[in-house]
């Protein structure tokens, strides 16, 4: 019997990879739900190639668009908001991979649905986290995380003792902008910071990797993904992104993961269990010397260069801090896209939410369902735009 599928997110870089691995075994699997936001040229091809059951589409005018376009099709074209309203069988794998906070409530619709979840979605845990494993400890889902450093972490973690356990640390390629004099930094444009030097991904992320605010996140999502204390995460700069995740333990044993720098790795690993060939879905490269290995360096984070990095300190104050970090950031990233504000002045928008006299009121709230986790974002979110707006 096939496996059924779904993919919050199916037209992002994730859900574009995972439809890649799915095409290479489709005996295997039957797409049955897919999940998008607005790119209508892939939502409709999409829907010719894998005819899902459903495709649930966020976007009011581009759902109205596809609807029309399919009127006497089988498929079930749903807008976001009737998502509750869909009968949804018990399905073997979900990947979700819809970016933000915005993928936090499909994420926990689907715990309850789903045998395995294939988590990209950093924010959902960031801001959720408690929810998200709880429900799945109700329901005996498994939650796997497909970030590559945090699968690598999990992978290089496995059967260890946790009390061993001396630092972990996540590796960051230092974005495009790793060897730029701190002048050129200041005033880099969108489509400058958008260019990642080793990864596709889109914009937000990529940004988010030009910034070094990408660590910061993951850094916060290894925490509570893996229970680990704050003393006990660490970043460091690994221009190569070939090894996604090291981890020193206290018998003096170094140990890490080395990949090409592609999502097919990890979330082919997951889907199969880690029982298959890699090469069936990608060719692994070699270097000119026809070698896989190639010298690795490592250097520390110059938080002249990235002063986010600061922000390592904060991120554990409150226990909703990271919510709030969150929020700014994603309203700090479309400003930046918009060409509303400098790359410059990420950090310094930040600090002035940060300090604000309302901010300790909903920090240190430790919010108990999904209302009073959206209720502190949108907190942060209004919040920095009158910042954005009054500096």
């Amino acid at each position: 019997m096939k496996k059924k599928i779904s993919i919050l997110g199916s037209t992002g870089s994730i859900g574009l990879n995972a439809l890649k691995i799915f095409n290479k075994k489709r005996n295997l699997f039957d797409i049955h739900l897919l999940a998008a936001d607005r790119n209508y040229n892939l939502i409709i091809n999409q829907i010719k190639i894998y005819k899902p059951k459903f495709f649930i589409i966020n976007n009011l005018k581009i759902f109205e668009k596809v609807k029309s376009k399919f009127k006497s099709n089988n498929i079930n074209i749903v807008h976001s908001s009737k998502i509750y309203n869909i009968k949804i069988p018990k399905l073997d794998i979900t990947i979700s991979a819809i970016p933000g906070i915005a993928g936090l409530e499909p994420t926990l619709k689907f715990i309850p649905k789903s045998k395995k979840v294939l988590i990209a979605n950093k924010e959902s845990i960031i801001c959720g986290w408690n929810l998200i494993s709880s429900l799945a400890k109700k329901h005996k889902s498994k939650i796997i995380p497909v970030d590559s450093e945090h699968y690598s972490i999990m992978k290089l973690i496995e059967n260890e003792n946790p009390n061993l356990i001396k630092k972990v640390y996540l590796t960051a390629s230092g974005g495009p902008f790793l060897n730029y004099k701190l002048s050129r930094i200041k005033n880099v444009k969108p489509n400058t910071a958008i260019k990642h030097p080793k990864w596709k991904m889109g914009k937000k992320i990529s940004i988010d990797s030009a910034s070094l605010m990408n660590k910061i996140l993951e850094l916060i999502e290894a925490q509570k993904l893996f229970s680990l204390s704050e003393n006990k995460v660490d970043i460091i700069i690994h221009p190569d992104s070939l090894v996604h995740a090291i981890v020193h333990f206290k018998n003096g044993i170094f140990k890490f993961i080395y990949h090409d720098t592609t999502m097919i790795v990890p979330l082919a690993n997951a889907i199969f269990d880690n029982k298959l060939d890699i090469s069936e879905f990608i060719k692994p490269k070699l270097n000119d010397k026809g070698l896989f290995f190639k010298n690795l360096s490592f250097q520390k984070v110059d938080a002249k260069k990235f002063p986010i990095f600061k922000l390592k300190s904060r991120v554990n104050e409150q226990k909703s801090t990271p919510i709030i970090i969150n929020a700014i950031n994603e309203i700090i990233v479309d400003q930046y896209l918009k060409k509303k504000i400098p790359f410059s002045s990420f950090y310094k928008y930040l600090l002035m939410v940060l300090s604000d006299k309302n901010y300790k009121i909903y920090a240190i709230r430790e919010p108990k369902n999904i209302k009073q986790i959206l209720k502190i974002d949108e907190w942060a979110r209004t919040t920095t735009l009158k910042k954005i707006k009054n500096d």
